[in-house]
């Protein structure tokens, strides 16, 4: 994000005590002052880009790009996702899953469960879409066997997450692999050999720890607890399918995609309308919209609710993800400023030189842009181009180039906090005080970095024998 006919003339140190007095007064706000973080936010975000310089007259250009940019992708994924939800929910059908995953799975074993199916659903679906279509069965399990409503969120949450940053198709790594000439089949194999061991160590058992010492109820953001009956609700199967729908229109998207880009598929098949048929329909709105329809018949129409019903009952769930869309736009909003205040490339310009063995190097100056302008795919997208060359000769093989990508995503995701738009997303689906949000998901995102560039290293270092 750049502002055009302005450039940044303060240097690295005043443009980082801005920011860490942007982050100060913004939790001043919202924890002691009891600011509701919306306006906080927006107030935040408005002084910051004053103070760093951004012409006036440009301010609110800015800070509407970074909101609209945010509600651009989260929006829809939200709204869509919510109205999935409440028919999940209201028939039933969420109950008919958990507790078909408890009787396979065992009660005690329902958390590994939920953690697993969500790894297989965060391979092809981006992070917040793969939230806002587990969440309602995350819940119900939780209110099928009880205990703290963590137990089971956090495996889950913590799943997507680690799938979105280490592995393709997902975005940054595959933007990555381009810079450092990788080949995306190694770092497909290198990213599940560092994210699978990486989710057991720093989520689930995080997750086992957290969720004894921490008991908090199941939010009702998406839906209640059911009132249908178990043999009036949808069979598991038909849950299942309806699940899997999005998941398959996507993975045809992304598949489609990554072949396009590595030049596998020729003219004759990118240029066929049967393909941009294809590749539309796997677009995460388009496929959450089609999820949704598919769900509003299997779920509602067929099962005997009238049109109007059904209506209502969509209707009733939006007014539950109105603050979390806006908070996360506005999250985006600050994160935004920060980016177009020039306070990210001036601390990566002043990080390139450091001396370090470049796989540390990477690791360091992706996480230093991660906590400062809260953007991981900036983070690690930044630290690419900047350490690209260096990896170019450095001569590296395919499973040392894919440990660097790997090493570089596990930078990128550490210290989640109040900049970052994925914060508040977490935050508000699950519940959590804006504290609790600190002690929870920024802990479990700097274990996932710290554990998954441990991971990379080890990889590192086996590849160098090869």
């Amino acid at each position: 994000m750049k502002v055009d006919g302005w450039t940044q003339t303060l240097g690295v140190g005043p443009l980082l005590l801005i920011a860490a007095g942007a982050f100060a007064v913004l939790l001043f706000l919202i924890i002691r002052l009891k600011v509701h973080a919306f306006p906080a936010l927006i107030l935040v975000s408005l002084l910051t880009a004053a103070t760093a310089g951004v012409p006036l007259g440009k301010v609110v250009d800015v800070l509407t790009e970074g909101f609209g940019t945010t509600l651009g992708s989260v929006a829809l994924l939200v709204g869509l996702g919510a109205m999935l939800g409440a028919l999940l929910e209201s028939s039933g059908g969420s109950r008919s899953l958990a507790d078909r995953l408890v009787l396979a799975f065992g009660e005690r074993r329902a958390p590994l469960a939920l953690g697993v199916a969500s790894l297989l659903f965060g391979f092809p679906i981006f992070f917040d879409a793969g939230l806002v279509v587990m969440l309602p069965v995350v819940f119900s399990v939780a209110r099928r066997v009880g205990g703290s409503m963590l137990l089971y969120g956090i495996p889950a949450v913590g799943a997507f997450s680690v799938m979105h940053v280490f592995v393709p198709p997902h975005p940054g790594p595959v933007t990555a692999s381009s810079f450092f000439g990788a080949d995306l089949g190694i770092l497909l194999l290198v990213g599940l050999v560092v994210a699978i061991p990486t989710w057991y160590v720093a989520v689930y058992l995080f997750g086992m720890i957290v969720g004894r010492r921490l008991d908090l109820p199941v939010p009702e953001t998406l839906g209640s607890a059911e009132s249908t009956t178990t043999d009036a609700a949808p069979r598991w199967t038909v849950v299942v399918g309806i699940l899997l729908l999005p998941m398959i229109l996507i993975f045809l998207n992304t598949g489609l995609s990554a072949l396009e880009d590595t030049g596998t598929l020729g003219s004759a098949v990118t240029d066929s309308p049967w393909y941009d048929a294809v590749v539309l329909l796997g677009e995460t709105p388009v496929a959450l919209l089609v999820t949704l329809m598919a769900a509003l018949v299997a779920f509602g129409w067929r099962r005997g609710t009238s049109k109007k019903g059904a209506q209502d009952l969509l209707e009733g769930a939006l007014p539950k993800v109105c603050s979390v869309i806006l908070i996360t736009g506005a999250g985006g909003m600050f994160g935004g400023v920060l980016q177009a205040s020039g306070i990210g490339d001036a601390l990566a310009s002043s990080l390139s030189g450091l001396g370090f063995p470049l796989i540390l190097a990477g690791f360091i100056i992706a996480a230093t842009l991660r906590v400062v302008q809260g953007s991981a795919t900036v983070a690690l997208t930044t630290t690419a181009g900047l350490i690209a060359s260096g990896v170019t000769d450095a001569g590296y093989n395919n499973v040392q180039l894919a440990a660097m990508v790997v090493a570089v995503a596990a930078g990128s995701v550490v210290l989640s906090h109040v900049n970052d738009s994925g914060f508040w997303l977490v935050g508000n689906l699950l519940e959590l005080d804006e504290v609790t949000t600190l002690r929870i998901w920024t802990v479990l995102e700097t274990l996932i970095g710290v554990v998954g560039f441990l991971l990379a290293c080890a990889v590192f270092g086996v590849g160098s024998l090869w």
